[in-house]
């Protein structure tokens, strides 16, 4: 038997709600759930001796529920003659429990006569577009409301907040001057006949004289006993439709693995927070296929540590997964804008969320108990030594960090794009005068594509004076670096970015001589002037991040890949040179692409593809190479040892073979 409307607009018509009571028959219809998910709600705002008003009642069994823990004061209203007769027939016995045959749009009841108006779906019935007509009709409902209800008192709307329903619900209530809760009854989900999976919210707007200037109060609850209050509208409606979305994702991860397809990330933030305050990434063992016999769990990584390739990259999620014993892990990272207490209150804040992903959760059977996992026992040791903001690259923070190895790093990062370290240098603790302080350790390179990148320049690199360019200074590590392990060389780091300049001077000890100098300037400007004034480089580096990298492209920016810079870079290169590039792409098309115009500049290409990073460094010759990149790592281990920069290699030079790619 087919119970639903052929059209949303049937909803509204008394016809079709006789006809579907008729059909029903004695069986109760709940939208949205049923007392046992709602009580904790509604108790909280409804009290026993209140007079309360159930609009659109249907044939629900909440009104009698609520009668027999002690609600003796309930009228209820709908506009189904069928359904108000079988319900007076069932309440015969309950003094107290009213129900009549009415129009919540045109009630007879005198003014002021109830504390409460109930309403658990009728909003949506009667509201399924913003017709004008549906509009008339929604205010009629709402100047009704307001009328029948006494000062103080409060409209309790189970609702699925569609984006017009909340938007005109608000413009209305905040209009008349009331207060506007609404919280998220995550009992209730999942508990609708057709099978919905859909945030359940119960509003509660507060009847409150309006008073000349007052601003509205919104206020919204994710779960839970906190409630945030909004700023504005446009605020609430954005809170709300999060916890939509959130809801959206965590449903089909409830049914399905995503092993085959990919990692899903959810990112969880407070109202008015500017950046978020977790990111939860799920991933699943391939091995996985039967949600319902999946093993759970979330884990929290420490401060510090999220960059690691373990956690921050999903080949290295995989591998936490297989080593956790789990089949599904919420790995959750911290974000460096806020400020933590403990790993348990972190747990106490993502728990709810992290409940909702696992795998085959129903909300309406007992709440599992879901492991929180780490490495540590705390949150991370991160001291944040400075933040500030850069007009080009958006607001930046300076922490040292511990890592896995309990060694403090100074690290840069951009909040645009918290999982990745712009600049990474290690931390040494000296004496200096009688005192104990942390300086940046010179010889030190942050990231693996650096040490590559060093050995670029070791092909070049002779004892008579040679020029490198390198286009992105960041911290200045590997510039800093390449100065110290060659005496002959001379370095010009181009930035953008004079702010940069700044924080690689003050915190990263970057300091400039005869031998390293800095340019701010636009790196595309500078390539191409170099090489229309015939201005020669025996090595050209790209280290330039990108602040967009939903293109799949972390490092270089698009532009810098362009063909006419490309040119422009091998037009400034000695014609023994070699032009570096760190590119950082999941995107094949892009390498491709890169890869074609690169053909066509350079007769010798091999290409070094980083195992735990995205990462792939390009050499490219113009002729032929003028070392192979086995001999250059001999040759860069052999300066490391004899600078005393490290007693041990720099270069393993039997990985480096795994990792050589020619063409």
């Amino acid at each position: 038997m087919n119970l639903l409307p052929k059209a949303t607009s049937d909803f509204s018509q008394i016809g079709y709600w006789d006809s579907f009571f008729r059909k029903r028959g004695k069986r109760a219809f709940e939208w949205y759930g049923e007392y046992p998910e709602l009580c904790g709600i509604l108790h909280k705002y409804i009290r026993p001796k209140d007079k309360t008003l159930v609009i659109g009642c249907g044939n629900s069994t909440l009104s009698s529920d609520l009668y027999d823990v002690g609600y003796r004061q309930i009228t209820n209203i709908d506009v189904s003659s069928v359904v108000i007769k079988q319900m007076k027939a069932k309440s015969k016995i309950k003094p107290g429990l009213e129900y009549q045959q009415m129009d919540a749009t045109k009630m007879t009841f005198q003014d002021a006569l109830f504390n409460v108006v109930l309403d658990k779906g009728t909003l949506d019935a009667l509201m399924p577009d913003s017709n004008p007509e549906t509009i008339d009709k929604i205010n009629a409902l709402f100047n009704e409301v307001d009328r029948v209800l006494t000062p103080l008192g409060r409209y309790v709307c189970v609702s699925l907040l569609q984006r017009h329903i909340l938007q005109h619900l608000l413009d209305q209530f905040s209009g008349r001057g009331w207060m506007v809760r609404i919280l998220r009854c995550l009992e209730a989900e999942n508990k609708s006949d057709s099978g919905m999976t859909l945030p359940v919210f119960v509003v509660i707007c507060t009847k409150l004289k309006k008073m000349p200037g007052s601003k509205p109060v919104f206020e919204v609850s994710q779960g839970g006993e906190i409630v945030q209050r909004m700023a504005t509208l446009e605020e609430t409606l954005e809170a709300v439709k999060t916890q939509q979305d959130t809801a959206l994702v965590c449903s089909g991860l409830n049914r399905c693995s995503v092993a085959n397809a990919g990692e899903v990330t959810i990112e969880l933030s407070r109202p008015g927070d500017k950046y978020p305050r977790y990111t939860v990434t799920v991933a699943d063992s391939p091995k996985a296929k039967d949600p319902g016999s999946m093993k759970f769990a979330a884990f929290i990584v420490p401060q510090g540590r999220e960059r690691e390739w373990l956690f921050g990259s999903p080949e290295g999620r995989q591998i936490l997964v297989q080593n956790s014993g789990f089949d599904r892990l919420a790995v959750i990272r911290l974000h460096r804008e806020h400020k933590y207490e403990s790993l348990k209150a972190t747990q106490d804040e993502t728990s709810d969320t992290v409940l909702r992903l696992a795998p085959n959760y129903k909300s309406s059977g007992p709440r599992p108990k879901i492991p929180f996992l780490s490495v540590a026992e705390d949150l991370g040791n991160v001291t944040e030594i400075a933040r500030g903001t850069s007009d080009i690259s958006g607001d930046f923070i300076i922490e040292d960090a511990e890592g896995g190895d309990k060694q403090l790093y100074r690290r840069l990062v951009f909040l645009v794009n918290q999982s990745v370290v712009q600049s990474e240098s290690k931390l040494k603790i000296v004496q200096q005068n009688g005192e104990t302080i942390k300086t940046v350790d010179l010889c030190y390179l942050g990231c693996d594509h650096h040490v590559y990148m060093t050995m670029g320049v070791t092909m070049v690199a002779t004892e008579k004076p040679f020029h490198v360019l390198v286009i992105g200074l960041g911290g200045g590590g590997l510039c800093t670096y390449i100065h110290n392990c060659f005496l002959s060389v001379r370095v010009t780091a181009v930035d953008i970015d004079p702010k940069i300049l700044e924080v690689a001077t003050k915190y990263f000890h970057l300091k400039e001589d005869e031998r390293l100098q800095t340019v701010i300037e636009d790196g595309l400007d500078y390539l191409k002037k170099a090489a229309s004034s015939g201005v020669k480089y025996d090595a050209v580096l790209f280290d330039i991040d990108s602040k967009d990298s939903s293109l799949g492209l972390s490092c270089p920016p698009a532009s810098f890949l362009e063909s006419d810079i490309l040119t422009a870079t091998a037009g400034c290169l000695d014609d023994s040179g070699v032009f570096v590039l760190n590119l950082t792409c999941r995107i094949a098309d892009i390498r491709q692409k890169t890869w074609i115009r690169l053909r066509k500049l350079y007769k010798d290409i091999s290409t070094v593809k980083l195992e735990q990073e995205v990462n792939e460094i390009f050499f490219c010759w113009k002729t032929k190479a003028t070392m192979s990149l086995p001999d250059a790592a001999d040759k860069l281990n052999s300066i490391v040892k004899m600078r005393k920069i490290q007693e041990d290699d720099l270069v393993d030079k039997e990985e480096l073979l795994t990792l050589i790619r020619s063409k």
